[in-house]
């Protein structure tokens, strides 16, 4: 069983999921508090999508207790779910920018889902936003096909910080981007992190991005949580994805968490 604290920010307690007749996770156990930024690591196919898609209450475990900010998902209503997942933003593998809509149009998407703005101040929220990520308000003009892949990385974290949330989910968070490009977002998400209090909660296969942003390690492997800890301490002990990380190289193997 977990125990929880006030600083606690997400509780995995017992997840049990499953796809069709495959378990993916059997009595998982996690704890992440306020303003760490834990990277979860682990073999392709190990689940690790599938925790955030639990946390963002998109998916439901098939057993065991899904909670945020001391509050569990399963027992609240549809709609206060989704003002409870609003403390909560997420960063999608590739951005997934809606094409059809500017820039700008994308950032105010959740905050006129919110129906309680006008115009003139989703406008000024929009500007505030581009410029946490160091972008002209002239970019609110383009359509994401006019984007390079760094620039839909950082759209797509001001859309995800609109509502300012608490909790930041990050898949991928430096896919397809080359190494200046992933070094910069890395500093920018780092940054954000400390100025806004972030707890933040990423997959990632990138070891530069781990080194240099995460503050703790969950290597998911065996249908649960293998090892949590700070980087030292996971690195301290003797398993395949700290032999991975000590080996050297961009990514992590395939196999690092097995």
């Amino acid at each position: 069983m977990n125990h929880e604290t006030a600083d606690t920010v997400v509780s995995l307690d017992g997840i049990v999921s499953r796809a069709g007749e495959r378990v993916i996770h059997e009595n998982l156990e996690l704890l992440v508090d306020r303003r760490q930024i834990v990277a979860l690591v682990g073999d392709s196919g190990s689940g690790k999508t599938t925790l955030l898609r639990h946390m963002m209450g998109l998916t439901t475990p098939t057993a065991g207790r899904v909670s945020l900010f001391g509050r569990d998902l399963s027992e609240l209503a549809p709609a206060a779910r989704r003002e409870h997942c609003r403390r909560l933003g997420v960063l999608f593998q590739g951005g997934a920018l809606f094409s059809a809509l500017s820039v700008f149009d994308n950032i105010a998407f959740p905050l006129r889902e919110l129906r309680a703005l006008d115009e003139d101040w989703i406008a000024r929220l929009v500007m505030l936003k581009l410029a946490m990520v160091e972008l002209e308000p002239e970019h609110g003009k383009l359509m994401p096909a006019q984007l390079s892949g760094g620039m839909v990385k950082r759209v797509a974290l001001a859309r995800a910080l609109a509502l300012e949330p608490e909790l930041l989910l990050l898949d991928e968070p430096t896919a397809g981007l080359d190494p200046d490009r992933s070094r910069s977002f890395v500093r920018l998400v780092g940054q954000l992190q400390r100025e806004l209090g972030l707890t933040v909660i990423m997959v990632t296969h990138d070891l530069d991005t781990l080194a240099d942003l995460a503050t703790h390690v969950a290597v998911l492997a065996g249908r649960r949580i293998l090892t949590f800890g700070t980087m030292a301490e996971v690195m301290a002990q003797d398993h395949p994805f700290a032999e991975a990380f000590r080996g050297g190289g961009r990514r992590i193997s395939a196999r690092a968490g097995a």
